[in-house]
């Protein structure tokens, strides 16, 4: 039975105790921090930025860097230094996308390559299935709202993509970021993700480590 990661968004989390969430999360089994970091201008809000990035860094969390931005290739070192383990960027963006990967790898993150909900699969085809590539992108996150706010409702449709990318490549990883809840993980997983990452769903919980358990039982998977 594959191993299912969880990682739940802070954008949802209560800011104001910032430290006490990442601790209940870190002992509720959570399997990382999903970080939003928007400009404005890639998705019609701004939320977070290095500093939160650094304040996370040490907490004994892997530190997953969602970077909705217009022009990442700008961004990739400073959070990368700020503590990032991964880095993921859009192939919507204005950036080169072969010279992001690179320099994400050059800093020994890993990296990888998000679509919104109206972007093909065909875009991301060739960072899976050509060789100078495939060993160097790591995980590919399918949204299944639009990018830029959180509690969305879930687009059911994304599933079709994530099966998809799924027959592209064996060993991927896929995260489906936007409406996942104890409803849909199971068929999430059953699609083909092996990474969810939730942010309302863990945090308006009363439990987190309930929480989290509930998104594994739906997915019908318990950790290795």
């Amino acid at each position: 039975m594959k191993k299912i990661y969880i990682y739940p968004s802070i954008l949802s989390a209560d800011f104001a105790n910032l430290g006490k969430e990442v601790k209940l999360l870190k002992e509720a089994g959570a399997s990382g921090l999903h970080v939003d970091i928007m400009d404005g201008h890639f998705v019609k809000n701004i939320s977070l930025g290095v500093p939160v990035v650094e304040s996370l860094q040490g907490c004994g969390l892997v530190l997953d860097v969602h970077l909705m931005l217009t022009n990442p290739l700008n961004f990739i070192e400073i959070f990368a230094k700020a503590g990032a383990n991964s880095l993921t960027f859009h192939v919507e963006c204005f950036d080169n996308l072969e010279e992001c990967i690179l320099r994400a790898k050059s800093f020994g993150c890993k990296v990888g390559l998000a679509i919104k909900p109206f972007t093909s699969v065909d875009a991301v085809e060739p960072f899976l299935t050509k060789p100078k590539f495939a060993s160097l992108v790591d995980l590919i996150v399918v949204m299944t709202v639009e990018p830029g706010f959180a509690g969305q409702v879930f687009k059911e449709s994304m599933l079709l993509k994530v099966e998809q990318i799924r027959n592209l490549s064996s060993s991927v990883h896929i995260a489906v970021d936007g409406g996942v809840n104890f409803k849909n993980a199971g068929r999430v997983v059953a699609a083909g993700a092996d990474w969810l990452v939730a942010g309302s769903t863990i945090f308006n919980s009363s439990s987190y480590a309930v929480a989290l358990q509930k998104l594994k039982f739906g997915s019908s998977s318990v950790d290795e």
